[in-house]
C-alpha cells in the first residue's frame, strides 16, 4: 500500500470538506477549492478525517493513490493556511511594480512586461526586487511563480533575472580577455 496514500488527512475546525461522488470541495478562511478525483479512487470523510482508498493493487491505481491523497491534502491546507512563493529580481534597473490586477516588470527589455494574475491569486511587491505570490491553490501559486520567472530566467554569466527565493544559479566563467 502507498505510504503517502494511506495517511489520513485531518480537517481543521474552520475548514469544511464536501464529497459528492468523485468531486471534492474544500471551503475555509482562505477561499474555496473544488477538484475532481479519478473515479477509481474512493474518498471518504469520517470524524473530521479524510481518507483515500484504492480498489486494488494495479500499477495505475497505486500511482493514483498517493497523488489523489496529496491533491486533497493540498486543498485542505490551502483553504486553511494558504500557500506562498517568493521571487527575487536581480539586475541593474530590474524592478517590479504592483498593479490592480497583477504586476508590471522592468526586466531589461525595450518594453515593460505586464502580468495579470488569475482569480484567487494575490501578487504583492514588497520592494522593487521582491515579489510574493500567495493563494489557496498550491498548483496555481506555483504556476504563476513559474510564469513570472519564465519572463526572464536567471542567466549563468551575471546571474541577472527572476529567481525563486533561495535559488542558486550556477555561474559560468565567461570569456577571458584579449592578450
Amino acid at each position: 500500500m502507498s505510504r503517502i496514500g494511506r495517511r489520513p488527512i485531518p480537517v481543521p475546525k474552520d475548514v469544511t470538506v464536501v464529497i459528492k461522488g468523485n468531486e471534492v470541495s474544500a471551503k475555509g478562511p482562505k477561499g474555496e477549492l473544488v477538484r475532481t478525483i479519478h473515479p477509481a479512487m474512493k474518498v471518504a470523510l469520517e470524524n473530521g478525517v479524510v481518507t483515500v482508498t484504492r480498489p486494488n493493487d494495479e500499477q495505475q491505481n497505486r500511482a493514483l493513490h498517493g497523488l489523489s491523497r496529496t491533491l486533497v491534502a493540498n486543498m485542505v491546507e490551502g483553504v486553511a493556511k494558504g500557500f506562498e512563493k517568493t521571487l527575487e529580481i536581480q539586475g541593474v534597473g530590474y524592478k517590479a511594480e504592483a498593479t490592480a490586477k497583477g504586476v508590471t516588470l522592468n526586466l531589461g527589455f525595450s518594453h515593460q512586461v505586464k502580468y495579470d494574475a488569475p482569480v484567487g491569486i494575490k501578487v504583492v511587491v514588497e520592494n522593487a526586487t521582491v515579489v510574493k505570490i500567495s493563494g489557496a491553490s498550491k498548483e496555481l501559486v506555483g504556476q504563476v511563480a513559474a510564469d513570472i520567472r519564465s519572463i526572464r530566467k536567471p542567466e549563468p554569466y551575471k546571474g541577472k533575472g527572476v529567481r525563486y527565493q533561495g535559488e542558486r544559479v550556477r555561474r559560468k566563467a565567461g570569456k577571458t580577455g584579449a592578450k
